[in-house]
């Protein structure tokens, strides 16, 4: 008899997991676009070996009724194509007495941690039965297992076949269709014991995106037409999207032969006049220093995107952590004042770019977005991000009058910059200490008043609202950034159904800091609790260095790359209270 599910929830997880090359995270793609048109949000994040080919893979999806910018806290259902090397996913694929494990007996053995966990596990002969079917392949017996466990409708699956296979032709969707439907009677009499309720009324379409993707988007919206860059995991999908979709906003992508190419390709086109970018991960930050310090000397705004992965050196490169924070802030060498900023989801990745570009033409300087693999690589069904007007210009100096003061003291600090061919507009731009005119010089007073202009103008410029995210109230106060923030918006929400007030607070613009508006933002807190992903607790000391931090202060940190998960965050507040 078929097992009834035991109750309506309003997130569902699933975890698809196989060797390199047979089809798990194809598969994933496949249930969150189905999922997404028929009305439900949802994230998926692909977790893979470094091996170039090969390796093991798992496809990370969470779908749900309402918005979700992380993954829960465990899965509900795991789908194994086959068990190669699926024992590295231990600690990534968390299961409990309720989830429910599909494997194929002919996969391999299924890792000691599926018995230790209490899940219950359902062999089904995938790769036998796509043998028996024309052109049948396993994940697509995985695929109709899980429509059939988390209630997707068939027609929208098919509409997802159609277009994503269009280009391999009507046979090869036939088939897909014949093992979809063979997955699909392979689970009839299976039940999850959970069941995804029906989403709400859609308004609008869903957008489908990635973080890397957004991070594209924001770039050319915020007035970025070049990009140089040497392909990097997990920065390397910012490059693929830019290259089409600059060229049809006027724009050029040029691939460099190294880091060091790409970060002077760039200084040269903003140098021209033209906004630019370069995405890179932190093995190619740490080479890029240098430049970005003449970019600093020099007033040369331009964007650099890391997308963090696990370190140091090649770490791992396809897992994510946020260990990157240091070098970003503090990496340059001299003081060397320039503009940091951490995106907090998939969708949030468009907004943060577009506001990295404006900044950086607004205030001629260098700007590093740091992003993550999490988002970078995560795929999000999301509503569509509001449009926002801003797009940096920076201060042009047209009509000139010999002398030509480049580098000026004068106002704000932003000195008005002259594109090469303007009449009297001919300067020096190098990274030596320069007067107002450019012209290199030692005298202690000149290397002060420099140092002064690049400092203020950063300082007194007014960023408005965007520089954090602040929510809730309460005495207890959780601090953290970048991708971890949609986890602590939901633990803490897990935790006022508990009757504790607590507040988030996330800087969107790590540096240069704001005292005034941080202490704004813990007046009357107590208790602080930072939350970070890294191995030496970055985030908390550069706090400390920078910011009065009232009341008793805790850590809950952990490097990459199992991330902190809501309900360790919600049982750390709860723990706490007591």
């Amino acid at each position: 008899m078929r097992e009834k599910p035991m109750r309506e929830t309003t997130s569902v997880s699933v975890a698809i997991v196989g060797s390199g090359g047979a089809g798990a995270l194809t598969t994933g793609n496949f249930v969150l676009e189905a999922a997404s048109l028929a009305g439900w949000h949802g994230i998926l994040t692909r977790t893979v070996g470094p091996q170039i080919r090969g390796g093991e893979a798992a496809a990370l999806v969470r779908l749900a009724t309402h918005p979700v910018e992380c993954l829960s806290d465990r899965f509900d259902l795991l789908i194994a194509i086959d068990w190669l090397n699926a024992s590295r996913f231990d600690a990534e694929i968390r299961l409990g007495p309720d989830s429910l494990v599909i494997g194929d007996p002919r996969g391999g053995e299924p890792p000691a941690s599926i018995a230790a966990s209490g899940a219950r596990l359902i062999n089904v002969p995938m790769k036998e039965t796509a043998k028996a079917l024309p052109e049948g392949r396993a994940n697509m017996i995985a695929l109709g297992i899980a429509m059939q466990l988390l209630g997707l409708s068939e027609d929208a699956m098919a509409t997802v076949l159609e277009r994503r296979l269009a280009e391999k032709g009507a046979a090869a969707i036939a088939a897909s269709r014949t093992a979809l439907r063979a997955g699909i009677d392979a689970a009839r009499e299976l039940a999850l014991p959970v069941r995804l309720a029906p989403p709400g009324e859609i308004a609008g379409k869903r957008w489908l995106v990635t973080g890397n993707e957004a991070t594209g988007l924001g770039a050319i919206r915020g007035g970025v037409r070049f990009a140089a860059a040497y392909p990097i995991t997990p920065a390397t999908e910012i490059l693929e999207w830019l290259a089409p979709n600059l060229v049809k906003a006027g724009g050029v992508l040029l691939q460099a032969e190294d880091e060091l190419a790409s970060i002077n390709m760039i200084i040269g086109a903003s140098f021209g006049g033209t906004p630019s970018l370069t995405a890179t991960s932190g093995p190619g930050l740490s080479l890029m220093i240098e430049a970005l310090g003449l970019a600093t000397a020099a007033e040369v705004p331009i964007v650099v995107v890391d997308v963090m992965r696990g370190g140091p050196s090649t770490g791992i490169p396809t897992k994510s952590e946020q260990a990157d924070l240091n070098i970003a802030v503090y990496g340059f060498h001299g003081d060397a004042p320039h503009l940091v900023l951490a995106p907090q989801s998939v969708g949030d990745c468009l907004f943060t770019t577009q506001w990295a570009a404006y900044l950086a033409e607004a205030l001629q300087a260098p700007a590093i977005v740091l992003s993550d693999q999490f988002m970078g690589q995560s795929r999000a069904a999301i509503a569509r991000p509001a449009d926002v007007a801003f797009i940096g210009q920076r201060r042009r100096a047209t009509e000139i009058a010999a002398p030509y003061k480049r580098y000026a003291l004068a106002g704000d600090g932003v000195s008005a910059m002259a594109i090469p061919g303007t009449p009297n507009g001919q300067y020096t731009a190098d990274g030596l200490t320069h007067t107002e005119r450019g012209i290199p010089t030692s005298r202690a007073e000149d290397h002060l008043a420099q140092l002064d202009k690049r400092r203020d103008k950063l300082a007194r410029f007014a960023y408005g609202d965007h520089w954090a995210t602040i929510e809730g109230d309460g005495d207890l106060a959780v601090l953290t950034w970048g991708s971890l923030t949609g986890a602590v918006r939901e633990g803490l929400a897990r935790a006022r159904k508990d009757g504790v007030a607590a507040r988030l607070v996330a800087p969107r613009l790590l540096y240069p800091t704001r005292p005034d508006e941080f202490a704004a933002a813990l007046d009357g807190a107590k208790r602080l609790l930072v939350v970070e992903q890294t191995h030496s607790a970055q985030f908390h000391h550069y706090l400390r260095a920078h910011y009065d931090l009232p009341g008793e202060v805790r850590v809950l940190n952990r490097p990459g790359p199992l991330p902190i998960s809501p309900g360790e965050i919600h049982r750390t507040v709860l723990e706490w209270r007591a």
